[in-house]
């Protein structure tokens, strides 16, 4: 998994002395290593400091490995004899928490108004299942193969549910479980405006500061006006 130490073996004990270990990524060479000299080198900037190779078996470890390290990995050793050993490798990046967030629907007289409307969200995310439970019983899920810029899955409770709801986000090697507290989610819209959707809430703010500098606006004028009025009276009495 992204992040972790990844180690290759040579499948030897013990490499001899007279051997030359090569570590392959592809058509690249990444590491060297002279036995008769113990002298290690790395060919490649894209591994600088993350390679380690054990000078007793040739073995190679990756640290702090990346998505980007996926693929056909091959050792050569040559001495008194060549062998060689394939490794097909497969970075799986980590997993990130998924995100609950609640909204209302536009219409005040939707079925849905008078119940919590919840949405999972995961971004950047691949080769994963996205799924509600409650309790331990699995209510709906959701898969993808490829990335996916964004992964959501929707679900409705009422607002007094007293069952423990989770929004589960897993791949074949591990899961991240983001817990469901109703109690802060799940008011009904009269009570917040937060509730409101988002573009809904961004129109009203606009449309209240278009309000408030047409007022502004508007007196400002208001008192000019009436300056300029009273200056030209004054202006004919003379």
């Amino acid at each position: 998994m992204e992040g972790d130490s990844l180690t290759l073996p040579t499948g030897v004990n013990k490499i001899q002395e007279d051997d030359l270990i090569m570590w392959m990524c592809g058509d690249d060479c990444i590491a060297k290593l002279n036995i008769s000299t113990q002298v290690i080198s790395e060919t490649n900037d894209r591994f600088r400091d993350r390679l380690q190779l054990d000078i007793q078996t040739g073995s190679l470890t990756i640290t702090n490995i990346r998505t980007t390290d996926s693929g056909l990995y091959k050792a050569q050793m040559i001495g008194h004899q060549v062998s060689k050993k394939t490794f097909s490798v497969t970075v799986i990046a980590r997993l990130p928490i998924p995100v609950i967030s609640s909204y209302c629907p536009q219409s005040p007289s939707s079925p849905s108004a008078s119940r919590c409307v919840l949405l999972c969200s995961a971004v950047n995310v691949g080769h994963v299942t996205l799924s509600w439970y409650k309790g331990n019983s699995l209510l709906s899920s959701i898969s993808v193969s490829d990335l996916s810029i964004s992964l959501s899955l929707p679900l409705e409770v009422e607002y007094q549910d007293k069952n423990t709801y989770s929004c589960v986000l897993n791949n074949p090697i591990s899961n991240q479980t983001q817990h469901l507290d109703i109690t802060q989610l799940c008011r009904p819209c009269s009570e917040c405006v937060h509730c409101c959707g988002s573009t809904e809430a961004v129109i009203r703010l606009v449309l209240s500061a278009l309000v408030g500098v047409a007022t502004v606006g508007v007196l400002v004028y208001d008192i000019t006006s009436r300056r300029a009025e009273q200056k030209n009276r004054a202006q004919k009495s003379n």
